[in-house]
């Protein structure tokens, strides 16, 4: 999973135009996540070397009792709540201010580490920050958000914590995500999974307004789950309490080794459900099809092979996919759920032999040959398998532009035939054999 970066300041000290600059330069690698609701308030940012999620929040006045102020109050509690590392952003221009010992006050109490960035620094000197280690918390970091100048030495600073991160407790606890539109049952289903009512649950959509995790052992192995809040299109975000409960869901995503893509069976497959599946897709999870409130279906013997067709046609871009049939309010096959969690993320986690994959794909190769483009044909030398969760194939070639998605498609099918890669995404990619060796 990828630290969770929270900028947080006064308002007017130049926090967004840290975070613009950020991921406006190459910096950061943004993600246009074909999943859910994306706003400019979060980016995916990479920092020598080191993946992080970046989190832009309103200007904080501690004591307003203006009405939005205590929804941006709300929304940076939640970012901090969240955040593995905090970026406590100042103003050198006005100098340390009342907000500003408020600000240090409420963040020291979150115990989490904070890099202290004082702003609008054009022309550095130790004076001009001096006064900042009254905040107590450390050296003061010297930036121009304008400028762009200091900008690598906070994020020096931010990933230089990310090795003292308890990002997992306990590493050998498959983490579960429950995610899914509104109303669609997630609550009811995780407490059907736990054997207890543990969350909320609700008629009402939007009940489940943050992401709720609970360790729990099942057969002899340990297990967290975390039921989400429910997804919905940014159009249909009410508020920004609500926004940050979908920022939750997608750590939550980020977090997990296996998700429960949970459907409402009793309505047609969404434009929602497919971001989200798609956001699941891309983020290399493992996952299981949950098609919930199966109980409300009249059936005969061709339904269940229906609704596969359906899901082969709305999800076609992860044809790998493994559904279950179930009613959390009966209870009916919620307990062949576990069975196929561990069977997806031991097939997320399955690294073949190099030697057999090679075999695989010159059996492929034998079969179809690459077709000739421009007078030159592709030739597949050897592959490689460098990681898994998911599992990543990297094959040279003579040439990677010579490589059509077509062809990509069909080794991929073989590939997938050949070692069972079920409810899992595989990464393959193709490099011209003089390519550099960076893979990631």
């Amino acid at each position: 999973m990828k630290p969770i970066v929270a900028i947080v300041g006064r308002p007017n000290v130049g926090k967004s135009t840290f975070f613009n600059r950020i991921a406006g330069e190459k910096i950061a690698i943004v993600d246009d996540r074909p999943g859910v609701t994306r706003d400019r308030n979060y980016i995916d940012a990479e920092w020598n070397g080191k993946g992080f999620t970046l989190v832009d929040t309103g200007g904080l006045e501690i004591k307003s009792q203006d009405e939005m102020f205590k929804h941006i109050k709300i929304q940076a509690e939640i970012a901090v709540d969240l955040a593995d590392v905090i970026i406590f952003f100042t103003d050198g221009r006005e100098g340390v201010m009342n907000d500003d010992y408020e600000i240090a006050t409420y963040l020291r109490s979150s115990k989490k580490p904070i890099v202290l960035a004082v702003n609008k620094i054009d022309n550095y000197s130790e004076g001009a920050v001096f006064e900042f280690y009254a905040l107590g918390l450390g050296d003061p970091v010297a930036v121009s958000s304008e400028q762009g100048q200091g900008t690598g030495d906070v994020l020096d600073e931010v990933v230089r914590y990310f090795d003292k991160v308890e990002l997992d407790d306990e590493p050998d606890r498959l983490k579960i995500a429950v995610v899914g539109r509104p109303n669609a049952g997630k609550s009811s289903l995780t407490n059907k999974l736990l054997g207890y009512d543990r969350t909320i649950v609700s008629e009402v959509a939007g009940t489940t307004r943050d992401a709720i995790d609970t360790k729990f052992d099942f057969k002899g192995k340990k297990y967290s789950i975390v039921d989400t809040a429910g997804m919905r299109k940014k159009a249909r975000i009410d508020d920004d309490i609500e926004h940050y409960s979908v920022l939750r869901g997608m750590a939550a995503i980020r977090k997990a080794d296996v998700v429960l893509i949970v459907l409402d069976a009793g309505e047609e497959i969404s434009e929602q459900d497919v971001r989200i599946a798609g956001y699941v897709h891309r983020m290399g999870k493992a996952s299981v099809i949950v098609m919930n409130k199966w109980d409300t279906i009249e059936k005969d013997t061709y339904t269940v092979n229906k609704f596969n067709d359906n899901l082969k046609n709305d999800l076609a871009f992860m044809n790998y996919f493994q559904p279950v049939y179930v009613s959390a309010k009966t209870g009916q096959r919620v307990d062949k759920i576990m069975d196929i969690v561990d069977y997806v993320y031991e097939r997320n986690s399955f690294r073949p032999s190099t030697g057999t994959l090679n075999e695989v794909l010159q059996d492929a190769v034998r079969m179809n040959e690459a077709p000739s483009f421009k007078g030159k044909r592709l030739k597949i030398y050897y592959a490689t398998i460098p990681a898994v969760n998911p599992p990543m194939m990297v094959i040279f070639v003579n040439n990677s532009e010579l490589v059509h998605f077509s062809y990509k498609r069909y080794l991929e099918n073989n590939i997938r035939k050949a070692f069972n890669f079920d409810g899992t995404p595989i990464k393959i990619i193709f490099k011209s054999r003089d390519e550099n060796s960076n893979y990631e």
